[in-house]
């Protein structure tokens, strides 16, 4: 009697250690689920100030040759009207140049630029410094020495200096920037270290739970039935001679009646006969099923579905397997005309000698299912979307290749085929015998095959201009816009700022001319633009080409929403032209201001 009331007290003691070990746990997991909310938030806070920094310095660098444009245009308008008009927009590119620039330095509570900045950007900042200022103060002596139209030669010494130093500037802009992204990446690397090491901790506490809590709580559940089974075997032999047996044996039954409840209530579980008949079925399942406890005697397929065949597979497998066992997935539909899934386990159990039955625990995977065949939906929907635009994509080349075909052969039959019909005409109406008018043929053949030869080369230019093949993209730029600005009486002027000279391979060739023909081409055709500006740099690893335009510009969100639609397609055929040479495209646009378009492309 004292060894069972010390038992009592020890396992009294192991539960409150297991409770408070299992609070322990608990509460360590949430903390640490707060404890990743508070970093991950605060690193999504810094991580969006990053990102706005970073935006800031890409604009400084498009502020600062928008200034340049504009004073170039400036230095070649005559017109006072726009002298005025000019020198206004100056100084308003000037104020938020200048603004971005000391907000970026100094720090800006309001755009959440921080003051306190890593030791290279503060020295790359004090490297560029010199660049700025001196960029300012040309700008400003540059507009006062034109407001009074004095000193044009001072005014070119100023220009030279404001290209000098916007150059540095923009190679240094380009360092800070990188250096912007770098330290990102490293607060997102860091971040993700960090939530790793969380993920690992939280693991952690999960396996001690397991080993220290549930582990042992099986255990002491196991010996706990066990004793209970015992103390049930000794009261039945021994109720009549003591009533303390008699309370033992009673406190087991309630025990036993609170562990069945148990398993009616939170287990999907039934007991079946060898073959097939329902011998019962917990409360949790018959919910589920829907079945009448109340009715005769049913196989358990019949309960499961009305469907005959799903009945004679889920009875094939009780009956061939209900002496090993059997673990796997069914499906079935039941009688409410809902498909269900369930993870079942059927174990055999010895009741008594010779007789046994089928222990069956199901577990219900519906909603995971239905979850698989959603995800497996949408893969299959977004496959398709890619094939559609790919589609797409695909017959609206080969409509411009058709266009383009047509076109040459339009402009080859109108043009030199004419031209060379009339040649045929005049050399064969040529009497030699009347000198004068021969003589007058003559010229005339001369000034027609000089057409022709034009035109010849005019097509040949259209489809591989010369200059690219012969000296590369640069000259040929060159040449494009001199071209297009003899045509069109437009304003185009190409730069090379950084004297580029390095030849790459043809295909990159072809496709940086084509981009930048096809940026051209738009700011002529789309924007009403008068001033257009084609300006070359590189880098030890990156050649950018950036087009500037004074058109009307757009809105670079509607246009992205077109983008499967045929009307919009023109920039998904420059990003797939851009990305086939690895390179990449940055667009700003601002309606009423003008464009600007840049191609890095890596060499």
């Amino acid at each position: 009697m004292s060894s069972s009331k010390n038992d009592t007290t020890i396992d009294s003691i192991s539960f409150k250690n297991l409770r408070r070990l299992y609070l322990f746990a608990l509460l360590t997991i949430a903390l640490t689920v707060l404890v990743s909310q508070f970093i991950l938030q605060y690193n999504l806070n810094r991580q969006l100030s990053d990102s706005k920094i970073i935006n800031t310095s890409g604009k400084q660098r498009m502020l600062s040759q928008k200034l340049t444009k504009e004073l170039l245009i400036l230095h070649a308008a005559t017109d006072p009207s726009k002298v005025e008009m000019e020198k206004k927009r100056i100084d308003s590119i000037l104020n938020r140049w200048k603004f971005n620039h000391n907000a970026l330095v100094y720090g800006n509570e309001k755009l959440g630029f921080p003051e306190e900045k890593s030791a290279l950007l503060n020295k790359l900042y004090q490297s560029i410094q010199p660049n700025f200022e001196a960029i300012i103060a040309a700008s400003h002596q540059y507009l006062q020495i034109k407001k009074n139209e004095q000193n044009p030669e001072k005014l070119k010494q100023l220009i030279t200096i404001i290209l000098d130093n916007e150059r540095v500037f923009l190679t240094k802009m380009n360092q800070i920037v990188e250096q912007y992204d770098q330290e990102a990446l490293e607060k997102v690397t860091l971040q993700s270290k960090t939530e790793y090491g969380i993920l690992l901790f939280t693991l952690l506490v999960l396996v001690l739970e397991f080993l220290f809590i549930f582990k042992p709580t099986n255990k002491k559940i196991e010996i706990l039935i066990s004793k209970l089974l015992t103390s049930e075997r000794k009261a039945l032999k021994l109720a009549y001679n003591t009533e303390v047996l008699s309370e033992i044996k009673e406190n087991s039954v309630k025990e036993l009646k609170s562990l069945n409840y148990a398993m009616e209530n939170t287990l999907l579980y039934c007991r079946v006969a060898p073959n097939g008949t329902l011998i019962h079925i917990g409360e949790k399942f018959s919910k589920l099923l829907h079945y009448n406890k109340s009715t005769t005697e049913q196989r358990f397929s019949q309960v499961l579905t009305a469907s005959e065949k799903e009945q004679h597979s889920i009875d094939r497998i009780i009956a061939e397997k209900h002496r090993s066992g059997w673990q796997g997935e069914i499906t079935f539909t039941s009688k409410e005309d809902t498909t269900i899934w369930l993870d079942l386990s059927m174990v055999p159990v010895t009741i008594k000698k010779g007789a046994s039955e089928l222990l069956i625990i199901c577990f219900d995977i519906t909603e995971r299912k239905k979850a698989q065949q959603e995800v497996e939906r949408l893969n299959i929907e977004s496959s398709e979307a890619k094939i559609n635009q790919q589609k797409i994509i695909s017959s609206k080349i080969i409509e411009n290749q058709e266009n383009e075909q047509n076109r040459i052969a339009k402009e080859i039959h109108d043009g030199i085929g004419q031209m060379l019909t009339g040649l045929k005409f005049s050399l064969e109406s040529i009497n030699l015998d009347d000198k004068e008018k021969t003589s007058q043929k003559m010229e005339y053949l001369k000034q027609l095959s000089l057409d022709i030869i034009k035109g010849v080369r005019t097509a040949t230019f259209n489809l591989m201009p010369p200059e690219l093949s012969d000296h590369g993209i640069v000259s040929s730029l060159s040449k494009l816009c001199q071209e297009l600005s003899k045509l069109t009486g437009k304003s185009i002027v190409f730069y090379n700022k950084s004297q580029f000279e390095q030849r790459l391979d043809s295909l990159t060739e072809i496709n940086i001319y084509r981009l930048s023909q096809e940026a051209i081409n738009n700011a002529i055709k789309y924007a009403d633009s008068t001033h257009i500006i084609v300006q070359l740099s590189h880098s030890t690893s990156i050649l950018s080409i950036t087009i500037d335009d004074n058109g009307k510009g757009f809105d670079l969100q509607s246009v992205e929403k077109k983008r499967n639609s045929t009307s919009g397609m023109g920039l998904v055929f420059m990003q797939e032209r851009i990305q086939y040479i690895n390179g990449r495209i940055f667009i700003n646009s601002i309606p009423g201001e003008g464009t600007r378009i840049t191609f890095n492309i890596p060499i």
